[in-house]
């Protein structure tokens, strides 16, 4: 109470304390350098953060373990996926400075943490509970789900000291057990209440961390390290401390059974920046990562295609106005602005200035090639003319290969934890014992069928497929020329093929259908298909996806010629 300097972000007087003896601001959660030995008493009695930051207080004497909650799991998972990230060269203010304060910032919205409610709200609705449950009136008594849901309505249970009472009165009316003391009623929350807290939402908390910081990493980077396991995610509560005992409802809280999905982190994403209140994010400007510019010239460096392509990504992205900072940066609840997937719009553009050189309709892009063949032959002396036939066919051996191997990998993957889980020290020497008979056997019957061993994972690159110029196969297209495909009118490089066919005409309404636009692979030609599901597998996402955003650029690219067309309609309809 005796500081009072006005914070430096958002200029309130308003401070607590954390554990270290830093005080923070309650109003925007910065947290400053100035240090205290005097303890508040707002911070004192206020012991879910003390459990939440020192943890583990509270010894069991029946199992060897003590207790813990769901959110302190929570936070060991995003402390190991914050160092993880720290590894692969992220800005080391990630985890103390930013994802710190964003989780802060929830554990405060959601009542677990740094806020202030009275217990005896609590107490009374659990009164409330208890009263309504007879053992004379079975076929009347509330389901536990019904229970925590008045209990709810009556009273704030995720406070302070009552926290941990409201949780031992709901256990004792419940009989599924948990290593976790609020396990069970981690389920039984309201879900439209609040943003319940899930193993996807670590990698959405990560990710807004990221974008928070423009490091140059998108989505689908964090998400394919993930699944190469050199991000925490899968099996993560291995890393547990031993006296966290895990089972029950805590295995179907931190044990992942399937591959994160793209739409479902980024949505999350969103809803989190919202639900946290969260002010704008930092520009991206065009010297950014995530910037259109910047994105077009790796993924075209992946994709094996020429650089003299980027200029047309440039025009592209220039024309339609979409390397805006206005545009590229989140505004958290803003509802007017259509929000960006920064890799899905950098590889839609790629996709959309392909059509425009090659029209992709299975028969210009082969006379192309055709042509550009015959040159090549004829004149070696000067730079080769790109043939897309020749590319085509490079790219769809080396993603054959890929592929295969990804979804090898996928088919083969151990769900199973590498670390034994056993949840009383009694039983510890014979899970273990049955544990190591179980990798023995495993050892000699792979000795005996000559089955190879696991190969270890890979090094963590931002590139899944390379090309190098210095190959003499001619495997790399990066230096050939679009002199076959382009002609100088009036000062300009232009396409010599005016034509241009468009994915849909009239995009869908996205509240009422759900997507803006819809795609099957037999509506289309086969080259835009193959295209497509190139940038579907650096991306690890649905192809639809992409789709959606071509179509959303094409309508952005040839809007005053489709208001055109929709005028002409209308005065042949009258």
């Amino acid at each position: 109470r005796d500081f009072n300097e006005r914070c430096a972000q958002c200029s309130e007087v308003n401070w607590g304390l954390t554990d270290g003896g830093r005080f923070y601001c309650r109003s925007c959660h910065n947290v400053t350098e100035r240090t205290t030995d005097a303890a508040n008493s707002d911070f004192v009695c206020n012991s879910r953060i003390q459990t939440i930051s020192k943890g583990l207080k509270k010894q069991e004497k029946t199992d060897g373990g003590c207790e813990w909650y769901v959110c302190e799991g929570f936070q060991l998972v995003l402390k190991k996926q914050a160092e993880s990230l720290e590894a692969l060269g992220v800005c080391p203010q990630m985890k103390d400075e930013v994802l710190c304060n964003f989780w802060r910032r929830y554990l405060q919205k959601t009542k677990q943490a740094y806020c202030n409610t009275s217990a005896g709200e609590t107490v009374k609705a659990l009164s409330v509970c208890d009263s309504s449950t007879d053992v004379d009136s079975e076929p009347e008594t509330p389901s536990p789900l019904q229970l925590l849901s008045l209990s709810e309505s009556e009273g704030d249970l995720q406070t302070d000291s009552s926290f941990a009472s409201s949780i031992s009165k709901v256990s004792e009316s419940t009989s599924v057990c948990s290593g976790s003391v609020d396990g069970s009623l981690y389920f039984m929350k309201n879900r439209k209440e609040k943003l319940r807290m899930t193993m996807p939402m670590t990698l959405s908390f990560c990710y807004m961390a990221l974008l928070w910081l423009r490091e140059p990493m998108t989505l689908s980077d964090l998400l394919r390290f993930v699944v190469e396991g050199h991000i925490p995610y899968l099996n993560v509560f291995q890393h547990f401390p031993e006296k966290m005992k895990l089972y029950g409802l805590d295995l179907k809280i931190f044990c992942v059974e399937s591959w994160p999905v793209y739409e479902e982190v980024y949505n999350k994403m969103l809803e989190l920046a919202a639900f946290l209140d969260l002010p704008r994010f930092p520009d991206i400007t065009d010297s950014c990562f995530l910037h259109p510019d910047m994105l077009c010239m790796k993924y075209l460096m992946e994709a094996n295609l020429p650089d003299e392509l980027h200029n047309w990504t440039c025009r592209v992205v220039k024309k339609i106005r979409i390397g805006e900072a206005d545009f590229l940066t989140l505004v958290p609840g803003n509802k007017s602005t259509r929000n960006v997937k920064y890799d899905v719009l950098a590889a839609a553009v790629i996709v959309v200035v392909l059509k425009l050189l090659f029209l992709l309709d299975d028969h210009y892009e082969w006379l192309l090639s055709d042509f550009a063949e015959e040159r090549n032959k004829n004149n070696k002396e000067g730079g080769l003319y790109f043939e897309f036939k020749k590319w085509y066919k490079v790219i769809k051996c080396s993603l054959d290969v890929k592929q295969k191997k990804l979804d090898e990998e996928r088919a083969k993957y151990l769900w199973r934890c590498e670390k034994v889980l056993f949840y009383s020290d009694n039983k510890k020497s014979k899970v273990l014992k049955r544990r190591q008979m179980v990798v023995n056997l495993q050892n000699q019957f792979g000795k005996l069928s000559g089955s190879v061993l696991p190969a270890e994972k890979p090094n963590p690159s931002s590139f899944q497929l390379s090309w190098s110029e210095e190959n003499t196969d001619g495997s790399c297209f990066h230096g050939h020329s679009l002199k076959g495909v382009l002609q100088e009118k009036r000062g300009l490089l232009t396409v010599k093929n005016p034509d241009y066919w468009l994915c849909t005409v009239k995009l869908c309404n996205e509240k009422t259908c759900g997507h803006l636009a819809h795609y099957r692979e037999a509506d289309f030609p086969q080259s835009y298909h193959f295209v497509i599901q190139l940038f579907s597998f650096l991306l690890r996402i649905q192809p639809s996806h992409i789709h959606e955003e071509v179509c959303v650029i094409e309508h952005k690219l040839f809007n005053k010629k489709l208001c055109k067309k929709r005028k002409y309609n209308t005065g042949l309809r009258k």
